[in-house]
């Protein structure tokens, strides 16, 4: 039998016998789309996750800092070592600041607080965003503005409101415009603090200013054993590194590692167990249909059919079966992936779609071939007079 003849036939069965093969197809079309999931989007996801993990514990966030008090030289982060550091392999961005108390007068009380001076990452790295007006940028470093973010407390203490953008305050006898509060806080500290730029503090504030504080944000959690382990040997390429501290949540780091990596097993375990449950139920509706068409394949040998043109012409219906499920789920992977770029932001490259698609349907294929394989050995071993006589 040619190859178009019998790949004819097959569909022609397939298509006929559509509602019984409806559950299988539906199997496998969904572990297709599963694995295509996984594969092409399980990056994008991580990474986006990645970039909000500052809200479950800030995993992926160093925290650097020159312990001044213990030494008797002060230290503090020059030019050239913030440049190493971002150049390091897996450090996504970092942020330098430094903290001092500083005082403010409000229809005369008076209030201490702690003031933080930060450049224009620090948002970014820190995954903070206002609660109301805005948060300050880069320009506004650039520009040495006196421009004002309020922690939520702070404002409340004061203001007696959080709806303070536009208004006015006095830190240490220099006046400041409140451009916004502070949301995404789970940080006593920041909640009351007041935040200015960097470049304005260094100015203003008077005294020692020390900007020896850093948080370095890491690309994904995996980058980040790497990164703290590397961090003192750049440091001490470009500056002294007395007194340096390298923080890291090491506990909430390897609770994150290990939700993940549950998270990911049962899930390829989930599009295994469909695949697997496709591959059962391609073995049943064969078998049943090498029962049902018993006379049928008696007279096909009768008429002069060999055994592997029946093993050929089953197995080939096993293998439509199963290709033509893979590319419905192929379809429905593809749509997935559309809902889910959307939703996260991030689409994930074309070829990487098209090597998912390329392994799920050899995946399918072999899944076709393994599960019809029997029924196929078993239809052609049958004997004419037996067949033929089949009730």
């Amino acid at each position: 039998m040619r190859l178009n003849d019998l790949m004819r036939i097959s569909v022609r069965q397939v298509i006929r016998h559509r509602r019984r093969y409806m559950g299988v197809v539906l199997a496998i079309a969904l572990g297709v789309a599963g694995f295509l999931n996984i594969v092409t989007m399980s990056r994008e996801v991580k990474k986006n996750f990645n970039e909000n993990l500052d809200l479950i514990g800030g995993v992926t966030i160093l925290r650097i800092s020159f312990d001044n008090s213990r030494s008797y030289r002060p230290q503090w982060f020059r030019d050239q070592t913030l440049a190493a550091l971002r150049h390091l392999d897996g450090v996504k961005d970092l942020t330098l600041t430094f903290v001092k108390h500083t005082q403010s007068e409000w229809h005369g009380q008076r209030f201490g607080f702690t003031t933080i001076a930060v450049d224009g990452s620090f948002w970014n790295v820190r995954s903070f965003w206002p609660l109301t007006g805005t948060l300050f940028g880069h320009a506004a470093v650039t520009e040495r503005k006196r421009d004002c973010v309020l922690g939520a407390e702070l404002a409340k203490k004061i203001f007696g409101d959080t709806q303070v953008q536009g208004k006015s305050l006095e830190i240490n006898h220099e006046i400041y415009e409140i451009s916004g509060v502070l949301g995404g806080v789970t940080d006593s500290t920041l909640a009351n603090a007041a935040i200015l730029p960097l470049t304005t503090a260094e100015d203003r504030l008077g005294g020692v200013v020390l900007a020896d504080k850093i948080y370095l944000r890491c690309t994904t959690w995996d980058d980040v054993g790497k990164v703290a382990a590397a961090i003192p040997g750049v440091v001490k390429s470009t500056q002294s590194p007395e007194e340096l501290n390298v923080e890291v949540s090491w506990e909430a780091l390897k609770r994150v590692q290990q939700l993940a990596w549950w998270i990911e097993f049962l899930i390829y375990l989930a599009t295994t167990a469909t695949f697997l449950l496709g591959g059962v139920g391609i073995w049943n509706v064969m078998m049943a249909a090498v029962t049902s068409r018993t006379r049928e394949i008696g007279l096909k040998k009768a008429m002069g059919a060999e055994d592997r043109d029946i093993l050929a012409q089953f197995l080939s219906e096993a293998l439509c079966l199963s290709g033509g499920a893979a590319l419905l789920g192929g379809g429905l992977g593809r749509i997935m992936m559309e809902i889910m770029s959307r939703m996260i932001g991030s689409r994930p490259p074309e070829e990487l779609f098209f090597f998912g698609l390329s392994m799920a349907f050899l995946f399918a294929v072999l899944i076709g071939v393994l599960a019809g394989l029997y029924p196929s050995i078993r239809a052609s071993r049958m004997e004419v007079v037996t067949a033929i006589r089949y009730e």
